[in-house]
């Protein structure tokens, strides 16, 4: 039987990403999409509460109690939720793949591109971290590409050696942007779906 795979999304424009990255990287997956439109909206100025992570943990044990063979959260803000879950099946925080592969690539100047300041923020923090972890040397950068995504990391984005995108919103610019540039572009979505089918070999 073909693995089903949780995809738990806080925005609908994660879900096109995630699924088109399980029909590439991992085909034999079945997406099984689960999505609290409010997740996002109901954060304030101080971040997620205990509340909002409670409810994420509820999705996750729903997802599992539903016979999921593997979940992967799709929104950056909750990754670090799942840590608090000792989940039966592969649990994949949403740029978890994604961090890990762009710190074994050997690249040292990595530009972290996001198309809303408060994704890009955390996610560079949160990257800067997982280097720190790793004990990794890197020197990162952030750029803020509202729209035209392309363009922008086109006229800003010279210098660095691999584009980490932060979002799984941008993940289908990901080869036309590797192609403007002439660097790797990593996005979570694709990395996610490999770590899946590494994990989980059906």
């Amino acid at each position: 039987m073909n693995p089903r795979i949780a995809l738990i999304s806080a925005t609908p424009a994660a879900i096109p990403p995630a699924v088109s990255a399980l029909a590439t990287g991992f085909p034999q997956a079945r997406p099984w999409n689960i999505l609290d439109d409010r997740l996002l909206a109901d954060v304030g100025q101080d971040g997620r509460t205990p509340a909002l992570d409670d409810r994420m943990r509820r999705l996750i044990d729903y997802a599992v109690a539903g016979g999921a063979d593997g979940v992967l959260l799709t929104c950056s803000l909750y990754g670090e939720v799942t840590k608090q879950v000792d989940a039966p099946v592969p649990l994949l925080a949403p740029d978890e793949a994604a961090f890990d592969e762009a710190l074994s690539s050997g690249h040292t100047r990595i530009l972290v591109v996001a198309s809303l300041a408060s994704a890009l923020s955390d996610s560079t923090a949160r990257f800067e971290q997982a280097a720190r972890d790793k004990g990794i040397t890197v020197e990162v950068g952030g750029l803020l590409a509202p729209d035209e995504l392309v363009e922008t990391c086109r006229a800003r984005g010279d210098g660095w050696d691999l584009v980490l995108l932060a979002q799984y919103s941008l993940a289908p610019a990901a080869e036309e942007l590797a192609a403007a540039l002439g660097v790797p572009v990593v996005s979570g979505p694709r990395s996610a779906a490999a770590r899946l089918k590494a994990a989980i070999g059906k």
